[in-house]
């Protein structure tokens, strides 16, 4: 099996808001899904020589044709608007767009489904980190939020699908519940989406009781504030259960580190530690059904040293002990 890393430096210039091409140097936006998180992500990437020496490559962007099934074509030619330089055109209040932003979008999604086709041919690539920003799983079919455009994940699942997986397992351990990617696979049988999440937290949703169109194609997660590397364990050996009888052609990760103890955005009590377990227990399903297929892409984390340890160290397990 080989492993791979896909990422783009554009990926860093989403929340860029020089002035000009003439400022050398990048001015960020105050917010905290800001160009310093594809830094800290690469430094983790690079936290030990078996890591540095994982293949690099750039991903294409998406078709934002692809992008239109599951997306409204309104509001996909809305997001690929130009932005002026120095200029922050505010969707929501959480949520903007700069000069960077479209390609970074595009990008972002295109990693995301090139790496599930990568997966699901006959290339011998196995387990994917996509390494770009903005994060998607927050993204509904007709509304940007959270800081998120477009639903990479659930836009990896559905190709996954179109070349032959019969079905596709999408996990999300972010902190805060992946309503888009939900919604985006909501009425969809063949994938098993599940998500951890901190409650009461926003976006609000994310109960128990919310299991998909088709009664047990959604799994949620709710976790108590304070919950730590244990029972956040805990709490998804079900879930994990529920993926193993599913038998998935492709697993796809939903990778946001912002469950960490040190997470200025929310309360969970997660370390490290967690974060690897739980890859190599996802890794090992992947291993028993899937042909180690796995594809992982970036959601949030936004203390700086806590994101580029907990990538380091889900990334370690993704690629099986590098």
């Amino acid at each position: 099996m080989a492993n791979l890393i896909f990422t783009h430096q554009a990926c860093g210039l989403h929340g860029d808001v020089r002035a000009s091409d003439g400022e050398s140097v990048p001015r960020g936006w105050g917010h905290p899904e800001q160009p310093l998180r594809l830094d800290a992500v690469m430094q983790g990437l690079s936290a030990s020589p078996a890591l540095a020496a994982v293949e690099r490559r750039e991903p294409g962007k998406a078709n934002p044709e692809r992008l239109k099934t599951l997306h409204g074509q309104s509001y996909v030619d809305a997001m690929l608007q130009p932005v002026p330089s120095g200029v922050v055109d505010w969707y929501d209040a959480d949520t903007g767009r700069t000069r960077g932003t479209p390609d970074a979008a595009l990008l972002a999604a295109g990693g995301a489904i090139e790496a599930a086709e990568m997966a699901m041919s006959n290339q011998p690539i196995d387990r994917i980190f996509v390494a770009t920003r903005p994060p998607g799983h927050h993204a509904e079919a007709n509304r940007a939020m959270g800081f998120c455009f477009f639903g990479n994940v659930a836009l990896a699942a559905n190709r996954a699908l179109e070349m032959g997986a019969n079905r596709v397992a999408v996990l999300d351990f972010d902190v805060h519940h992946g309503n888009g990617t939900q919604a985006l696979l909501w009425d969809n049988p063949d994938t098993l989406f599940v998500s951890s999440q901190q409650m009461p937290l926003w976006p609000g949703s994310g109960s128990a009781d919310e299991t998909g169109a088709h009664g047990d194609n959604v799994m949620n997660i709710p976790l108590e504030s304070g919950t730590t590397s244990a029972g956040f364990l805990e709490a998804w050996k079900p879930a994990l259960d529920r993926v193993d009888a599913l038998e998935p052609d492709l697993i796809v990760i939903s990778a946001g580190f912002d469950a960490h103890a040190d997470d200025p955005l929310a309360g969970l009590n997660v370390e490290e530690d967690g974060f690897a377990d739980l890859t190599a227990q996802i890794v090992a399903l992947a291993d028993s059904h899937c042909g180690g297929r796995v594809v992982s892409v970036l959601e949030g984390g936004y203390d700086l040293p806590a994101l580029s340890r907990s990538v380091a160290a889900h990334a370690s397990a993704l690629f099986q002990g590098v």
